[in-house]
């Protein structure tokens, strides 16, 4: 019998806990904000990776043998795809329901998933089918005892990182953080105060859109291949995430994503199929034990 906490089951737990975390957050800052459920938020996650696909075929020969400049290259065009797929999905179908019933934007949402999602199916150049993710970055694995850590995973760790705490310090300290922090308290009172609420949406729509753009990548780095609907499952388990963190709560969202991924990680390594399902499983605990999620109660973090 194996040891009862394998090493290796939480290191993969942390790396899919990586990409979901940078998925919720989009879901947690759009609600938190707009009290939006952007069920498109997995969609804009499958445009990442597609714009990366397409960027490194783009730029590989340009900037031959120089791996590290590549990558950054890709992540960026990902990122900025995503962003303004996001934008424009805000300024279409978002805005003029504003202040319509919550149902009508919960529909549109909807909508706009389903749209992009047979749209890219039906594109020519892209099509139904898999397929498989250019290997940006050679894999090299690094053992640590009984532990296998590749570069993949070190990387996955340090970008999702490195944005998360990026996200922090701008709703912390930016005046754009203070506006954002402000219009989710009270739109009303905010916008007596001279805030352009329009420009702050739509800046949350950007930064929740590049993030999951950087998802897309790292998931195709990691996962080497992609598929117009592969943003189904990964957005519906980054949303349930949020929500056992505590939807429209950041750091709620890093903590419910890592517990998801590590989650996931362990019951698939007894069941692929009860993997597949934990995530729906917590989610009903939640929904039952505490609707609020694990850090739903502190309401001076909330965007």
């Amino acid at each position: 019998m194996g040891p009862l906490i394998n090493p290796q089951q939480i290191i993969n737990g942390l790396q899919l806990g990586s990409i979901y975390a940078l998925i919720a957050l989009g879901y947690t800052m759009v609600y938190g904000i707009v009290r939006l459920i952007n069920f498109a938020h997995g969609d804009f996650f499958m445009i990442g990776a597609y714009a990366a696909y397409a960027a490194f075929f783009a730029f590989n020969a340009m900037v031959a043998g120089r791996t590290g400049t590549l990558a950054f290259i890709v992540l960026v065009i990902a990122m900025a795809t995503s962003a303004s797929v996001a934008w424009l999905a805000n300024k279409l179908a978002y805005k003029p329901l504003r202040y319509k019933p919550k149902l009508s934007s919960l529909i549109t949402a909807i909508g706009v998933s389903m749209f992009i999602e047979y749209f890219f199916s039906a594109f020519p150049a892209i099509g139904a089918s898999y397929r498989a993710f250019p290997e940006i970055i050679p894999r090299r694995d690094i053992h640590i005892g009984p532990a296998v850590v590749s570069n993949l995973v070190l990387i996955d760790l340090a970008v999702a990182a490195i944005l998360m705490i990026g996200l922090t310090l701008l709703v912390r300290r930016t005046t754009l953080g203070k506006a954002m922090r402000a219009v989710s308290q009270d739109k009303d009172a905010a916008r007596l105060m001279g805030i352009d609420i329009e420009m702050v949406i739509s800046f949350t729509f950007l930064i929740g859109g590049a993030f999951a753009g950087a998802a897309g990548l790292l998931a195709g780095m990691t996962y080497p291949r992609i598929f117009p609907y592969m943003g189904i499952l990964p957005g519906l388990k980054a949303f349930i995430a949020a929500v056992l963190g505590g939807i429209g709560n950041i750091p709620g969202a890093m903590l419910g994503a890592y517990i998801m991924g590590i989650a996931e990680t362990f019951a698939s390594a007894y069941n692929s199929l009860i993997g597949e399902g934990i995530a729906f499983a917590i989610l009903i605990l939640v929904l039952l034990i505490r609707p609020t999620g694990l850090l739903g109660e502190k309401i001076a973090d909330k965007i």
